[in-house]
């Protein structure tokens, strides 16, 4: 992992996460991840030589995880989607497509609708374009203003430089991205991830403006209209957070793309990236290859 600086919010460092080497004969594909993980949420991608070698591929931290800091305390995705296309100046790279899992699936979408002419396309997994809504729980949503309001109540008081996130919140997440039966490797490496990540007051405020992001965040349907590149919404089965009748409700949104394609995945969790690699990997090298 690296960071690049950019301008945004007074100056910010960005973590990031490259491939190998820049190829510019090869299209680039920025991956942002889910809420509270990092770009180490993308290793099976890092370790998909078929994908490798298809693309550039550049993970991009959004404000509040992994090694990205700003000046300014406070952000919200849009601030994430415009630092993460600032990185793509600073690294000399006119155009990308961009993968999100969940949260990094609307900061993909606000990306597209900032720089029409910058993403190429963009490929969301477990997502939603709602604000936390009735209409989406009425859909089979989750209710994320339950899951993190208590967690933002709890992170409100200032602790000592020996605080660490404590392993049930982590737990809670992960149970969300990757279903009750996490892998024991995979929750072992998350544990770890976290603790470095979220320690001292500075890592419990990254984390709880994070959860308020989440749960407070404004919805996209009113500017759905503004991407015209591709969409591909893949989504899983055994999604927990957000329901696939929300997704084939919200794929028609994309009114003005030159395409949008909803692909279900039976028996896919909420980080399907990590959850159905091989799947999502294949759908990504294909989207690709259609539309560079």
């Amino acid at each position: 992992m690296e960071t690049i600086t950019v301008p945004h919010l007074g100056t910010s460092a960005i973590g990031y996460r490259l491939g190998g080497a820049y190829d510019a004969s090869l299209p680039t594909l920025v991956m942002v991840n889910s809420f509270s993980t990092s770009a180490e949420l993308y290793r099976p991608q890092f370790a998909d030589g078929e994908l490798r070698a298809t693309v550039n591929l550049l993970a991009l931290e959004p404000y509040g995880h992994g090694r990205t800091r700003a000046s300014y305390e406070q952000f919200t995705y849009w601030d994430s989607a415009i630092a993460d296309l600032q990185v793509l100046d600073a690294l000399g790279i006119p155009e990308a497509f961009v993968l999100g899992t969940s949260q990094g699936g609307w900061v993909a979408a606000r990306m597209a609708v900032l720089a029409p002419r910058t993403v190429k396309g963009i490929i969301v997994l477990g997502t939603s374009m709602d604000y936390e809504s009735q209409r989406s729980r009425d859909l089979g949503c989750w209710d994320g203003i339950g899951f993190n309001t208590p967690a933002i109540d709890a992170l409100a008081e200032d602790v000592g430089d020996d605080w660490v996130v404590p392993v049930e919140l982590v737990d809670a997440v992960l149970e969300e991205g990757f279903g009750e039966d996490v892998p024991p490797e995979e929750r072992t490496f998350w544990h770890a991830t976290y603790q470095e990540n979220y320690a001292g007051d500075a890592g419990r405020q990254r984390l709880r403006l994070s959860a308020i992001n989440l749960r407070d965040r404004d919805g996209l349907h009113g500017r759905l209209d503004s991407v015209r590149c591709p969409v591909l919404w893949m989504h899983g089965t055994a999604d927990p957070v957000y329901s696939v009748a929300d997704a084939e409700d919200e794929i028609t949104m994309f009114v003005d793309s030159a395409d949008a394609e909803l692909r279900v995945v039976d028996g896919g969790r909420h980080f399907l990236s990590a959850s159905n690699p091989g799947e999502v990997d294949t759908a990504t090298v294909e989207f690709v290859h259609r539309w560079e």
